[in-house]
């Protein structure tokens, strides 16, 4: 079989529609693309469908006879790919009747094996023939086997599998700018909320000093109340109240994520873990807001709008590389 008359086709997204220059690929894990390879006597089409997955999970169809190929196919897309589920399909189809081939080892075994039964049992019908052109083997290209044609067949399938790839790296990396701008703008307002809190925050402490000293009166009725122990206890309660290491933390994290979006590739589970720390500080923050005076309150309000941002986040990088 002549490999020179090969033509690669290929489909996938344009390669002008890539990130903005400077910035390096985020990709997310879903996508489609195929490629396909026409020679004469036998047409090759190579699909690559990605979903999203915690690790690498490759799945594979190949046609009988292609299972040595599929080592190859794998290490191409170890080097390529670093998460999710892929599923790759190779179809080959024979074309035309120069390239039709029988078997003719292979359809005397099936014969032979045919008429033993039909002895054994005492059939009288005869064997049909189309049928047994139809089994596994008999029917492949000319000149032999389609074992003797693997070696020459894989370099096709390699070249077609790097062309799918390619196309689908371009869609991946589209889909990843669309949730690097989505995820920078869910930032954007985590760090409004956070700055929000902060004065808020701040106009609360006395609020915190006088609910202390409204309760020691209740509690000690007539009696008088020592101003230094006063300040002693209301100095323990704002401690216990300050949410400024919080958000300090919080605002750390939020530039890290941010470094992340826009200066590195296969960068999911470190972002991933980062949101973890996001909602470990917003749930602190939660905690730390007592009473129900207006500003902690809002406190609280804004606390519970930071985790449900927090929440959507994790929710759009569970499908980033």
């Amino acid at each position: 079989m002549k490999m020179s008359g090969t033509k690669t086709q290929s489909v996938g997204t344009n390669p002008s529609e890539a990130p903005a220059r400077g910035l390096k690929s985020l990709k997310s894990m879903t996508g489609y693309a195929h490629a396909q390879a026409v020679e004469n006597g036998f047409g090759l089409r190579v699909s690559v469908r990605s979903v999203n997955h915690r690790f690498l999970d490759l799945h594979m169809r190949v046609p009988e006879g292609f299972e040595p190929i599929e080592p190859r196919i794998r290490q191409i897309v170890r080097e390529r790919v670093r998460r999710g589920h892929l599923d790759i399909a190779v179809r080959y189809e024979l074309a035309g009747p120069a390239a039709i081939g029988v078997n003719q080892e292979v359809a005397a075994a099936y014969l032979q094996a045919v008429n033993e039964l039909r002895k054994q049992f005492g059939i009288q019908a005869e064997p049909d023939l189309a049928s047994i052109l139809r089994l596994p083997g008999v029917i492949g290209p000319p000149g032999g086997s389609l074992d003797e044609e693997i070696a020459r067949l894989e370099s096709i399938v390699a070249r077609c599998l790097a062309e799918a790839l390619d196309k689908l790296d371009r869609m991946r990396e589209q889909e990843g700018e669309a949730l690097r701008q989505e995820l920078s703008g869910r930032l954007t307002s985590i760090a409004s909320l956070a700055a929000k809190v902060q004065t808020l925050a701040e106009i609360a402490r006395p609020a915190y000093a006088r609910r202390l000293e409204s309760r020691l009166k209740e509690l000690l009725g007539e009696a008088q109340i020592d101003p230094a122990r006063l300040a002693q206890e209301a100095a323990l309660a704002a401690e216990r109240s300050d949410v400024s290491e919080e958000l300090a933390r919080l605002a750390s994290h939020v530039r890290q994520f941010e470094s992340l979006l826009t200066g590195a590739s296969d960068v999911g589970k470190k972002l991933d873990f980062l949101l973890q720390e996001m909602q470990r500080e917003a749930n602190t923050l939660l905690s730390k807001t007592p009473g129900n005076e207006a500003e902690s309150l809002e406190i609280t309000r804004l606390a519970l709008e930071i985790k449900s941002e927090i929440e959507k986040l994790r929710e759009q990088v569970q499908n980033i590389e």
